[in-house]
């Protein structure tokens, strides 16, 4: 795998970045000051255009971002959700949505995408939470659930069901949704990684007219637009969090000792990082193939690429932080040593933007199956 000098350059900014700012060893979710020095440094609209304040570089450059700052275990909860919604306001957003949204985006502002509900998760389709025409608007009634960063958003996107007309998957629509929005209360969800979801309730809920991004009745396809890029996403970072654990394994092996020797020279370790190194380095390469097949054709959708770089990716950091954990013994289990945070925040990656299972769906159907 090869970088131009300019990507060289970037990844060793961010890399320098995490080193001097990232202070804790267990990063908290978000931490608002450290992101905005990432906006101010304009690495935040990396793929952003640059009438909106943006680099407008490329899908590898994104994922070259993703990796880095999460190797550093950068305290950027926020960005996934932020960078995901993002692109869809540059696809389908109006000139004065693409002015505000993106603008804040790149100033540091998170933005967050709410679809999944309490009977609707894998099936989009089965989406209830109602958005109804009134005379100045629209007035949306419904919960939502499952909504990463919503607590700490400026924006949301949400899809709602404004008609039930044709198939399950007709009458959606995407709206723009203040967080501070009067009928809209946001709850946070207890979880094994800490208060990162949330649950919406709508209740009588207005919205301007002129709050629907794209099309009325269109938001499946536009989300199918989108899908792709949001699991690239989430393969860059759990990418780069497989590595850091990778390299914090393989440094408490070295050097714990037990009957005289370091405990990786014994031979059951070592085959397992031998073993975990290589689907490390495969895994890598499909990652940022696939985001350069991308780069090199931005109107193809690569839902197969997309899919087994989000699978083998997730998968990979899950089993690298059990992995790691066996290995580290009982410092392992210890919130001293970051391991157990580290599966923590891998354990839930097979099941956000598309389970393990609905992402082999795809790739077999790529096949014809």
């Amino acid at each position: 795998m090869t970088l131009t000098q300019e990507q060289q350059d970037f990844v060793d900014a961010v890399a320098d970045f995490c080193r001097r700012e990232v202070t804790d060893d267990v990063a908290r979710p978000h931490d608002d000051g450290l992101y905005r020095k990432m906006a101010d440094l304009g690495w935040l609209g990396v793929t952003t255009p640059e009438e909106y304040g943006g680099a407008g570089l490329g899908v590898r450059e994104l994922l070259l971002l993703l990796e880095t700052s999460a190797y550093g275990k950068a305290p950027t909860g926020g960005y996934a959700t932020s960078v995901i919604t993002a692109a869809a306001f540059e696809k389908f957003g109006t000139p004065d949505q693409k002015r505000t949204v993106l603008g804040d985006f790149v100033a540091g502002d998170v933005l967050s995408i709410s679809m999944s509900e309490p009977g609707a998760g894998s099936d989009v389709g089965g989406l209830t939470c109602r958005a109804e025409k009134t005379g100045d608007g629209w007035v949306v009634n419904g919960q939502k659930t499952w909504c990463s960063n919503a607590h700490i958003a400026k924006h949301i996107l949400l899809v709602a069901r404004t008609s039930t007309e044709g198939g399950k998957h007709a009458g959606l629509t995407m709206f723009l949704v203040p967080a501070d929005a009067p009928g809209l209360e946001i709850h946070g969800i207890e979880t094994m990684g800490g208060r990162e979801v949330n649950d919406l309730y709508f209740t009588d809920c207005h919205l301007p007219e002129d709050a629907v991004v794209g099309t009325e009745g269109d938001a499946w396809p536009q989300l199918m637009a989108g899908l792709n890029v949001e699991r690239m996403i989430l393969a860059g970072l759990m990418l780069g969090t497989a590595r850091r654990i990778f390299d914090d394994t393989v440094s408490y092996v070295t050097e714990r000792e037990q009957f005289g020797r370091p405990i990786g020279s014994f031979q059951a370790l070592k085959h397992r990082v031998a073993d975990l190194a290589t689907d490390l380095e495969a895994t890598r390469l499909l990652v940022h193939d696939a985001a350069a097949r991308m780069d090199a054709a931005p109107g193809e959708l690569f839902p197969r690429e997309a899919s087994m770089a989000k699978l083998k990716a997730t998968e990979l950091a899950k089993t690298m932080a059990l992995e790691g954990m066996q290995m580290m013994g009982g410092y392992g289990y210890a919130t001293e040593y970051g391991m157990e945070a580290m599966l923590r925040s891998t354990v839930v990656s097979t099941v956000y933007g598309g389970t393990s299972e609905i992402q082999r769906d795809i790739i077999g159907r790529s096949y014809g199956l």
